[in-house]
């Protein structure tokens, strides 16, 4: 019987035996590993620290591996093929495979004992701890996990400093100004950035409690925790120790074969020194294990080298980098406005794509990266900037998949000759998609030119889209996520489903979105029922209905602001908005906005935000209804209505269009005989004017059609679907739109007017709820293992006579 002895079980190992067992291994596989469980996810590892379990985490051992843990392999005899573990065990072996990964590195400074590293899950289990009686926190690596650990200080409630030695934040993906970019986004969460820097020392008091961290410079940056996280070292001493080969800087050498210099050793991972170089990437590293599990199967397949590149999303900011990021000929686009870097690197002839960078914006990433090395597919600006990227016709050796070397060919057979009809099909054929998941809009979009209706899926917990989920909490009247995802849908949610099942509860229901556990369920800013700004703080708005407000009201948010501190600005909508107010601020600022007979502005949620109004018939001597009546009459109407995404309206009174009705979700043009309404339409990145719908209503005719518009396009829109965008997914279009909601073609109508009825019937403040319910109150503090103390990271300074933050430079 052959016998393998893996040494080392992180994922990586558990990859080789994963593949051995699925080419039908059939001798005893020994898997010995040093923490206290199985191998788990380390890509998602951050997870973790916001509510992930270790369950969640850790995969399930292959049938008949025999797993040994919390052991460490302290020798190897290599003649007699016997391993010694840390309890004074043996194990004998066939094929030995050495997967020991890497050890984070630690700059051997003054003070570094009392450092934190991320590597594990008890890494992050002391982080955490230490993390409850801490105020701030440094992590010294800008790279792709210093990012990662960065943003779970930050959740940890600490205000976070990077420390990067090199001049921008991670210089192994991206070049300067993509570096500059990204730190630019980075700052403008909080996060302070002191790049070109370096540590001198850990600085600790005589309790040995971390106080800080001091620069070259002498600068100190206070912190009370401090997270190394700068790099790794492969762990190579147990090969070292046994006489194997190993590289001048570390690293076990092997050959193409993954093959250590003892033909009955392999080495796989982080820890093997393959062509010279160590792979700290996923993808080449799953790519070593597969290669290694063949040849011990009696295979032929190399390891030729791997594709660095890498597309992912830290702290809110995508970031992408493939192929070369040097080339005779580039083209560049920077935007620091957006806050979107992107630049293509070419031959000289200006004919082959070498590479490029991303930042702000990847949707590139997907569609050129199989084209490195080839013939650029259309021009430079094209592939850039028009999208033309989408349409294009991989080749069948281009790989879509790097985590896992799955090539466009691969992808489809698997569609053409094994009959995979969706993504998780694919994804279970050809483990495509199944590790960070950046490539699989490249998955839909190769089902949908292969003829395959791609599913609709809102994501992996439910096989349903958003709007058949909505069909079925209205059907089956259910009111709980966790009723929803028991009944209809598996796992436990995540960040895709849990707001857009939010949504359908607080459309169908309207209940408190702070009540019970749809607290938990909340973007960001329904969190704390306010918007979140740059620096931290939120901004305040009441509602103002038609932009219409007495003297009285007026004064009391003067009051407000200058009692608060607070910057003050009328919005576009005709709101007045306060910016600059801390967590712990905002109850007390409601509070006072409450008692002056303000609502809730909500202009935090996917809701809708203000119906905007000339001043009509009322006053102007062109007017021909009473705009500023109708639009404080909608908008008290449909407040508080809870949609795939927000809703903006204005109300005209006469052709001259000074309300730009025409430019909002729905919008309202007097004439002499009524009202025309228009619908879907919206300014941003994509401006779109609105249709015209029906023309000279009576307001009751008017209102009727709103309501049944807004209705259906609750029930029927995708996850953050604005109006335009669902008006032109609809198959008919304009015109079915008037059947459906004007004619009753579909026999709804009733239920639609139902649906308003019932909203306008339960609405309620959702502030003035808040500050009658001591539970949803407890959440408005800058520090949750603080309570009462401000968060000293917010700092303003004076412009034009009001305060704007000051941010990190």
């Amino acid at each position: 019987m052959s016998r393998i002895v893996v040494v080392g079980y992180g994922p990586t190992a558990h990859r080789l035996v994963e593949t051995l067992v699925s080419k039908g291994f059939d001798g005893q596989i020994t898997v010995i590993g040093e923490e206290p469980r199985p191998a788990y996810d380390r890509v998602a590892l951050t997870s973790y620290l916001s509510g992930t379990t270790v369950e969640d985490l850790t995969y399930d051992v292959p049938a008949g591996t025999v797993t040994r843990l919390s052991t460490r392999v302290t020798g190897i005899d290599r003649d007699a093929r016997v391993v010694t573990l840390s309890d004074g065990a043996t194990e004998p072996y066939d094929v030995l495979v050495l997967a020991t990964g890497s050890a984070p590195f630690v700059p051997p400074v003054p003070g570094a004992e009392h450092a934190f590293v991320y590597r594990t899950i008890e890494d992050l289990d002391a982080i955490r701890v230490a993390a409850k009686d801490a105020v701030e926190g440094v992590v010294v690596g800008g790279g792709l996990l210093g990012l990662e650990a960065a943003d779970a200080l930050r959740a940890l409630g600490l205000k976070a400093h990077i420390i990067e030695m090199s001049p921008w934040l991670m210089p192994r993906q991206v070049d300067e100004g993509g570096g500059s970019v990204l730190k630019q986004h980075i700052e403008g969460l909080g996060l302070s950035v002191h790049a070109g820097a370096g540590v001198k020392e850990i600085v600790a008091d005589d309790n040995g409690q971390v106080i800080g961290l001091r620069k070259p410079d002498e600068t100190l940056v206070d912190a009370q925790v401090v997270v190394f996280s700068a790099g790794i070292r492969p762990r190579d001493e147990l090969a070292r120790s046994s006489g194997l080969e190993v590289g001048e800087r570390g690293g076990i050498v092997v050959d193409s074969a993954m093959l250590t210099s003892d033909p009955a050793i392999y080495a796989v991972g982080e820890c093997a020194l393959a062509g010279g170089m160590i792979y700290g990437l996923v993808g080449p590293c799953n790519n070593m294990a597969e290669v290694a599990a063949d040849r011990i199967m009696g295979g032929s397949a190399t390891f030729e080298g791997a594709d660095m590149s890498t597309k992912l999303k830290l702290l809110g900011v995508e970031v992408a980098q493939f192929g070369s990021m040097t080339g005779a000929l580039d083209v560049t686009y920077m935007d620091p406005v957006a806050g979107v870097y992107k630049r293509l690197f070419i031959s000289d002839d200006a004919q082959t794509l070498l590479g490029g960078i991303c930042v702000g914006d990847a949707s590139p990433y997907t569609q050129l990266r199989p084209f490195v090395g080839k013939a650029l597919p259309a021009s430079p600006s094209d592939l850039l900037f028009s999208g033309a990227g989408a349409s294009l016709d991989l080749p069948d050796e281009a790989q879509v998949c790097s985590c896992n070397n799955v090539c466009a060919g691969d992808i489809r057979t698997a569609i053409a000759d094994k009959g995979c009809t969706d993504v998780p099909g694919l994804k279970a054929c050809t483990r495509a998609g199944t590790t960070c998941g950046s490539c699989v809009p490249m998955l839909k979009q190769l089902l949908e030119k292969s003829g395959v209706e791609v599913s609709k899926a809102l994501c992996e917990h439910f096989t349903y889209s958003r709007a058949e989920l909505f069909d079925i909490v209205r059907v089956r009247n259910i009111t709980t996520f966790s009723q929803l995802i028991t009944e209809h849908g598996q796992g436990r949610g995540c960040d895709i489903c849990k707001p857009a099942v939010a949504s359908i509860l607080a459309s169908l229901h309207n209940g408190h979105v702070l009540e019970g556990e749809r607290a938990a369920l909340q973007d960001t800013n329904d969190h704390f029922l306010a918007n979140m700004q740059k620096n931290g703080t939120y901004s305040v708005v009441p509602r103002i209905p038609g932009g219409e407000i007495t003297p009285e009201k007026l004064i009391v948010i003067g009051e407000v602001a200058r009692d608060f501190g607070l910057y003050t600005k009328i919005t576009g909508g005709q709101r007045i908005d306060l910016f600059g107010a801390r967590v712990d601020q905002l109850p007390e600022i409601w509070r006072r906005l409450v008692e002056a007979g303000f609502e809730s502005g909500h202009a935090y949620g996917k809701a809708l935000r203000t119906v905007k109004s000339c001043v009509g018939s009322t006053w102007c001597r062109y007017g021909v209804q009473d705009s500023v009546g109708l639009a404080i009459a909608l908008e008290l109407r449909y407040r508080g209505l809870r949609s795939p995404h927000k809703l903006k309206s204005a109300v005209s009174g006469c052709a001259r269009e000074c309300a730009e009705a025409r430019s909002k979700d729905f919008g309202i043009i007097a004439t002499e005989k009524g009202w025309n309404l228009y619908v879907a339409g919206n300014g941003g990145f994509k401006p779109r004017h609105a249709d015209l719908l029906a023309g000279d209503l009576s307001t009751e005719e008017l209102i009727r059609t709103i309501d049944r518009f807004l209705m259906f396009y609750i029930r029927t829109a995708d996850r953050l679907q604005r109006t335009a965008a669902w008006l032109e997914s609809l198959e008919g279009g304009l015109d079915y739109l008037r059947e459906v909601i004007m004619e009753d073609s579909l026999g709804i109508c009733s239920d639609l007017d139902a649906q308003m009825e019932h909203h306008t019937a339960t609405y309620a403040d959702e502030w003035a709820a808040t500050l009658d319910d001591p539970e949803k109150l407890s959440r408005f503090v800058s520090f949750v293992n603080a309570p009462g103390v401000p968060d000293p990271s917010i700092v303003f300074e004076q412009e034009r006579g009001q305060i704007k933050p000051v941010m990190a430079r």
